[in-house]
């Protein structure tokens, strides 16, 4: 029987309203979840965990995080808890790339908003690996690299963020046009995608012009960073959807 090799993804989360939702991005989980090998596991770089040190969570049955506030009650009685992996924790602990296991954190909605379209049945271990605030940029990119060498190729490893993600200026309205700083910096961070021009990607302080605007923080940006350090360089970078929430968070999807 064949081990099912799957490409590691970036997902633009968006706000938690996407779980009770129907829109073209939901529609892309739900189409996208039936399309790729069942994984056995699925492992979530997490832009809502920020940890001095780099953590996996280990306990066998994580509870569910509700990590947001002023929502309809509705997405607080929403249960997505499947099984976690306390074998997959140790074992990606164990391999000398310097992520620790912790036994207590749950899964938040970074993780478990995108699965409930991804995988509704809530039959596929869940892990979350957590962002290290004292990792530079290029940091977080190499240890992308290493996950990758370091995880099984039927594991579904996903970077779930969202390359442009300013809630300081975002617009009610779900469907409303992003404002054009917002466009431009999406176009820019594809662009360089396209030209695999990792570098500026990497040094988007520098090299993406008044990047405080799309970027005003790093935690949704740096999920990118670590799939696209799991990059087959033989393999382009695929476009899964693209688009724009509320005017300025990217809804922006890729695999790699």
């Amino acid at each position: 029987m064949n081990t099912p090799s799957l490409h590691p993804i970036f997902i633009g989360h968006g706000s938690p309203m996407n779980v009770i939702e129907k829109n073209s991005y939901t529609e892309f989980l739900h189409h996208y979840g039936r399309k790729i090998p069942k994984p056995r596991a699925v492992l979530v770089i997490s832009a809502h965990w920020q940890t001095h040190g780099t953590y996996i969570t280990g306990n066998p049955h994580p509870h569910q995080i509700y990590d947001f506030y002023g929502f309809p009650e509705t997405l607080y009685e929403i249960q997505y808890a499947p099984e976690g992996s306390e074998n997959i924790a140790n074992e990606l602990a164990s391999a000398g790339i310097g992520v620790k296991v912790d036994l207590r954190r749950g899964i938040d909605h970074a993780a478990w908003a995108v699965m409930k379209h991804l995988f509704p049945e809530a039959d596929i271990p869940l892990l979350e690996i957590s962002l290290d605030v004292d990792k530079s940029e290029e940091e977080h990119y190499q240890l992308g690299e290493k996950i990758r060498k370091n995880v099984a190729s039927d594991i579904l490893l996903i970077g779930s963020g969202n390359v442009v993600h300013n809630l300081y200026e975002i617009n009610p309205e779900e469907n409303a046009p992003p404002f054009h700083w917002a466009f431009a910096a999406d176009r820019w961070i594809q662009e360089k995608i396209d030209t695999d021009d990792i570098t500026a990607l990497i040094h988007y302080q520098e090299k993406l012009p008044q990047y405080q605007k799309p970027i005003p923080t790093n935690e949704h940006y740096l999920p990118l960073l670590y799939i696209l350090g799991m990059k087959n360089a033989q393999m382009p970078v695929k476009v899964l959807h693209e688009g724009f929430q509320n005017g300025s968070v990217s809804m922006r999807c890729l695999e790699v």
